[in-house]
């Protein structure tokens, strides 16, 4: 499995908690932007034809904020350049003030078929202090143009002044809106951000806090049929996201655009932030690789195990001796036992304890060397 990642920069206005590669006032290079990200994907393409694409996603930034020619444009050379599964998953992220019914005529033609909205809070107190163009009206009036569509809402905790009030009427939403998936977040301020200074400042909820929102979450959702399948996500039976469990899972992918990761025949690699320089590699014919690793040996298995571990599938042993030859338990057999408490081990996986799985991070870097 193998998937193909597409990052459009481009919003109307930068939220206070986002420290994506997004530029609101570069709305004007979209037409060369999008002109170099065409060629870099043909170019890519040429060492990519032996190998088959499940899922496609377009992230950003906003993608529905752009012209929809765009994504139509990427979406042709992909069926054209590309392998793409017969059934393969294409995700397209949304700001439900952004959307109509013209755009979604077009992405209809361009072969999306899932959509991924970003409520983040019922509020619309809330929504504005976080600088969202959308309001809770803007929602429900895209969730009724994606009736019959496969689509998933983002949520978040730990805003300023949430209460656990919100938290359910949030959910309650992203439910009756007829979410097949929802994605629930916990508010990280990063330096650099507007937000970050509310954080410094004690404004926001405090740890204990937040993790009894995340908690009421995973039982208040587990309880109308949508489980965690991740740290962060939950759904209806079948209705994973393909293209994440596929980086969950540590399988390839291949990243277009600024700030764009991939992960092709064991290398990582990741492009430039900055829409000028990459602009300008493009136009002389050359990548815009900031960086690039191997991932091989011990660092491998790390990764595997540190991801699979997020999820509640775990680890499944037959899958990890195959992909490197020797068996979970002999490589790590020095790091478990202070860990044990935590995991759920049989004869066929190793997963970490359902009421253990919202900080995986604190369990896992212990089997860190």
């Amino acid at each position: 499995m193998a998937g193909i990642y597409i990052h459009v920069p481009f919003c109307k206005h930068k939220c206070t908690y986002c420290d994506f590669a997004s530029y609101p006032q570069e709305i004007g290079k979209a037409e060369i932007y999008f002109a170099c990200m065409y060629k870099e994907m043909k170019s890519r393409s040429m060492v990519l034809k032996n190998k088959t694409f499940d899922t496609v996603y377009f992230g950003g930034g906003t993608p529905s904020f752009v012209d929809a020619k765009y994504i139509l444009g990427c979406m042709r050379l992909i069926k054209k350049h590309f392998n793409l599964s017969e059934n393969a998953e294409i995700t397209l992220e949304v700001n439900p003030g952004t959307i109509d019914k013209n755009k979604l005529r077009i992405y209809k033609e361009a072969g999306i078929n899932r959509f991924s909205l970003g409520l983040q809070t019922a509020d619309d107190a809330l929504l504005r202090s976080l600088n969202r163009i959308h309001t809770v009206e803007d929602f429900k009036v895209a969730t009724k143009m994606l009736k019959g569509y496969n689509f998933s809402v983002d949520v978040m905790i730990g805003l300023p002044d949430q209460t656990l009030e919100n938290v359910k009427n949030t959910l309650d939403l992203a439910i009756e809106s007829g979410a097949s998936h929802i994605s629930c977040y916990a508010l990280k301020p990063e330096d650099g951000t507007p937000m970050y200074s509310k954080y410094l400042n004690g404004d926001l909820p405090d740890e204990d806090t937040v993790t009894d929102y995340y908690d009421f979450t995973v039982n208040y959702l587990k309880e109308r049929g949508i489980n965690r399948y991740e740290v962060s996500n939950f759904c209806k039976d079948g209705f994973y996201s393909r293209h994440n469990l596929n980086y969950w899972k540590r399988g390839e992918y291949i990243g277009f655009g600024v700030s764009a990761s991939s992960f092709i025949d064991g290398r990582r690699f990741t492009n430039t932030e900055k829409i000028d320089e990459y602009v300008h590699c493009l136009l002389n014919d050359k990548y815009a690789e900031i960086f690039s690793e191997q991932i091989e040996g011990d660092e491998a298995k790390f990764e595997y195990v540190m991801l699979n571990l997020r999820t509640s599938f775990g680890i499944d042993l037959k899958e990890y001796k195959h992909a490197f030859g020797t068996d979970f338990n002999v490589d790590f057999k020095d790091k478990l036992p202070p860990i044990l408490k935590y995991l759920d081990i049989t004869d066929s996986t190793v997963k970490i304890k359902e009421q253990y799985l919202y900080v995986p991070n604190n369990i896992i870097i212990q089997l860190m060397d």
